[in-house]
């Protein structure tokens, strides 16, 4: 057996010792490392994090407002290049979209360039709406004659009826009186250059029924109203609710049915054959309004035997329709603003339907039709921001 001298001892105990002093050092440089990659990772910079998408309503205010300014533009060029009826029109068309932008826009907001279009949700979905970046309304090419600045007026309400389908309830209103009065507006400018009305939505011609529509009341053994427990209708109409709104319409309806069998008793001719039209129009509202009480399961007002009607409209049947038209407007906005899905359909193609029928007797629908609103209350329009080269 070989003897181990007192040297090899020695030199192993010393390695040994050497190793175990090593460990510490070699744990706290482990530890140093980690520090360093911790903070350095720390104070790396991250990626932004990406805005949130503006609601649908939003982008359908922006989307409004773009092409309202577009427009506007437009017709002060028109109104430059022409004379006569067509300058007249073209004048009230910039006057009219003024009107409407000053009150599409954000108070404090700077006009916009080039905000993106939304496009319409889904029918029956409540997924946020994608928003399509196609090219700017902005650089397109403006209309050259009153013709075709109708026509994109005309296009223009159609995409405001669009969007007020999926706003939410006071855009809603909004966007469905913008889109009213550049429909209005579209007629009389084609009028004035001696052109055909542009083809473009009339949700007011032929409104639908109310077959089909969903949520149908719980209670079918009776009326809604013969239940104690229910609200009166004029309990209801005092706060803003699909009910009140829903009898407010009704006893709308039923009071125009009322006056234009009053005033065709004062009417004779071509009035008279159109009044008797408004009339078959108007008795199918009242039956749709109840009708769509029932199938929201509010209140329907009762019929009343007669209305209060006014010297001066017995004196000037014509112009009393027109103002009763005209009274009928913000209680069409009313149901717009406090419906959805088919029931808002039909309110808007009530309103549309309402503000012809005013145009037609004489009577100003304003440059937003169905909403209460000062335009002196507006905010002005800023300098429009300058649109960035490519």
């Amino acid at each position: 057996m070989p003897t181990m001298t007192k040297w090899s001892v020695v030199k192993d105990d010393t390695g040994e010792k050497r190793r175990r002093e090593l460990i510490p050092r070699v744990a706290l440089l482990a530890c140093l490392a980690l520090v360093v990659v911790s903070l350095g990772m720390a104070l790396r910079p991250g990626s932004p994090p990406e805005p949130a998408e503006p609601p649908f309503s939003e982008q359908a205010r922006s989307a409004a407002l773009t092409e309202t300014l577009r427009l506007r533009a437009a017709g002060e060029q028109l109104a430059r290049s022409t004379a006569g009826d067509e300058k007249a029109a073209a004048a009230g068309t910039v006057s009219l979209l003024t009107n409407q932008a000053r009150a599409l826009l954000v108070p404090g907001q700077s006009a916009p360039a080039s905000p993106p279009a939304p496009r319409s949700p889904s029918a029956g979905t409540s997924a946020s709406p994608s928003v399509s970046p196609t090219s700017s309304p902005a650089v397109a090419q403006p209309p050259a004659t009153a013709a075709a600045l109708a026509t994109e007026l005309a296009a223009s309400a159609s995409q405001r009826f669009a969007d007020a389908a999926g706003s939410d309830g006071g855009m809603a209103r909004l966007l469905a009186a913008v889109g009213t009065a550049q429909l209005l507006q579209a007629s009389s400018l084609a009028a004035a250059a001696g052109a055909p009305a542009p083809a473009g939505p009339d949700p007011g011609a032929g409104a639908p029924g109310v077959d089909g529509l969903s949520g149908a009341c719980q209670d079918a053994t009776g009326s809604p109203s013969s239940s104690p427990a229910e609200p009166s209708a004029d309990q209801d109409s005092a706060a803003a609710t699909l009910h009140g709104a829903l009898a407010a319409t009704v006893r709308t309806e039923l009071e125009a049915v009322y006056g234009y069998q009053v005033a065709l008793t004062r009417m004779d001719g071509a009035a008279a054959a159109s009044a008797s039209r408004q009339l078959t129009r108007h008795e199918a509202l009242a039956t749709d309004a109840e009708d769509l009480s029932r199938v929201h399961c509010a209140p329907v007002p009762p019929r009343e035997a007669g209305y209060t009607m006014t010297p001066e409209f017995l004196a000037s049947p014509a112009a009393g329709l027109g103002g009763l038209e005209a009274t009928a407007l913000p209680v069409y906005g009313d149901l717009v603003a406090l419906s959805e899905g088919p029931t808002r359909q039909w309110a808007i193609s009530g309103l549309v339907g309402t503000a012809r029928r005013s145009a037609l007797w004489g009577a100003e629908t304003g440059a937003l039709p169905g909403l209460a609103a000062d335009p002196q209350g507006f905010p002005e329009l800023p300098a429009p921001s300058p649109t960035p080269s490519p």
